[in-house]
């Protein structure tokens, strides 16, 4: 493949997709959410044949878990799309407006950002998550999926294009990337690529972000932990700790540590009967391990990792604090949640964990885009800079500032000249 041919049709599909009316935009995610569903059979057969493969060459379980598309899944990947249409046309909104002198007004307007790059791991339905959003947003996008799931990808990607087709526009600005040795050839091509967004495993990301000028968006672990504080609710704690790592262990956004305040301790029992009863494996430490019948003994390589799997660590602490800091040491930024009726322990939870998402009596599974009200998510950043926590269409944004005058020149304004009014007008 030679990649910048491929990357630079793709950024010049990019730029006639970014200034398309919004009727457009809007027309090619109608047909997108139609594709999905008139093609569901030959989706769902492109993707038994990828796991058929995976089977045969012994795929870690939870990467099959992500491999794997459903009727489910499809049908939510289509109300994200809906949900995108419902969210009115990103583009061009004005965040500010600023008259500079009479007849010299400023504004600063959404705008996208360019072309993305997304390597992903096992996840098909990454495609449409991120597709419709570059879509959205008017943002080109290049695929890089992996092999395993080289037969769905292709799929999707032909729906996406198509879609981009019938509503009059570039198909160019969705490219399905197939080979490994392309991904370090697009990698490099930081003049045409604007951002790369990986989605897999941690060694993935980390491999990503040193191999690379292109800034990079996502996280390398998703070490999330339920502290359950001595003020907890024992029936809320366990649904919590249930449905934090049994809804879908393979997920990010899965509990992978319960922090369990020693005055909680008595209550413990219960909670792992719970976990137990759903083929939750418990590893846990000295305090915690005789109130866990069956459980294993936890060892440091326990304290923040990520199992991906239905496996849960379990760890005493002795105060909120003890918490917050373990949370601090061992987390990964991602995704942390308090269980306590308690307010001010609540209220401090939530304003000392420094992660992209810190709930109180919640789920950490709620940490997703499409549960935040973003329509879908491309990923999810624990970094600080551009986007955090699940990026939705706002976080393929950038701004552009316009100004409109009658003939002004900035020589005007020098000391003696005409003065700038810096007023402030309605958006």
């Amino acid at each position: 493949m030679d990649t910048r041919a491929v990357a630079t049709r793709a950024r010049a599909a990019a730029r006639t997709l970014g200034s398309a009316p919004a009727v457009s935009r809007d027309a090619a995610l109608r047909h997108l959410s139609a594709l999905l569903a008139e093609r569901e059979e030959a989706l769902l057969a492109a993707n038994r044949a990828d796991l058929g493969r995976a089977d045969a060459e012994g795929l870690a379980a939870p990467l099959r878990a992500r491999l794997a598309l459903s009727p489910a899944k499809l049908a939510t990947l289509r109300e994200g799309i809906d949900a995108l249409l419902d969210g009115g046309d990103p583009l061009g909104r004005p965040l500010r407006r600023t008259e500079l002198d009479a007849g010299l007004i400023l504004t600063q307007v959404t705008s996208p950002l360019g072309l993305l790059l997304i390597i992903f791991e096992s996840r098909p339905d990454a495609v449409i998550q991120i597709g419709s959003l570059a879509l959205r947003s008017g943002n080109g996008v290049l695929l890089k999926g992996g092999s395993e799931a080289s037969a769905s990808n292709r799929a999707l990607v032909g729906c996406l294009r198509d879609a981009l087709s019938a509503a009059g526009l570039d198909p160019d600005a969705a490219v399905n990337v197939e080979g490994r040795e392309a991904v370090a050839g697009l990698l490099a091509l930081d003049d045409c690529v604007d951002l790369v967004i990986p989605r897999g495993s941690g060694e993935l990301v980390r491999r990503i972000q040193s191999s690379t000028r292109i800034p990079v968006l996502g996280h390398a672990e998703g070490v999330c932990h339920l502290y359950l504080d001595a003020a907890a609710d024992p029936a809320r704690a366990t649904r919590l700790a249930v449905d934090g790592k049994c809804d879908y262990p393979a997920a990010c956004n899965a509990t992978e540590a319960l922090l369990v305040h020693r005055d909680f301790l008595p209550e413990l029992a219960g909670v792992g009967s719970a976990l137990r009863s759903r083929g939750v494996t418990l590893r846990a430490d000295a305090r915690a391990l005789p109130l866990l019948p069956g459980a294993q003994p936890a060892t440091e390589a326990d304290r923040g990792h990520e199992y991906g799997d239905l496996t849960l660590a379990v760890f005493t602490v002795d105060s909120l604090d003890e918490a917050i800091d373990f949370i601090h040491a061992h987390g990964s930024g991602h995704t942390d949640a308090i269980c306590t009726r308690d307010a001010d322990a609540a209220a401090a939870f939530l304003a000392r964990v420094d992660s992209a998402s810190v709930f109180h009596d919640a789920s950490t599974r709620f940490a997703d885009g499409y549960r935040y009200g973003l329509g879908a998510e491309v990923g999810i950043s624990t970094g600080r800079i551009h986007a955090r926590g699940p990026v939705g269409v706002d976080g393929l944004l950038t701004t552009r500032w316009l100004l409109s005058g009658q003939g002004q020149c900035a020589g005007d304004y020098k000391a003696g000249g005409r003065r700038f009014t810096h007023r402030k007008l309605p958006v």
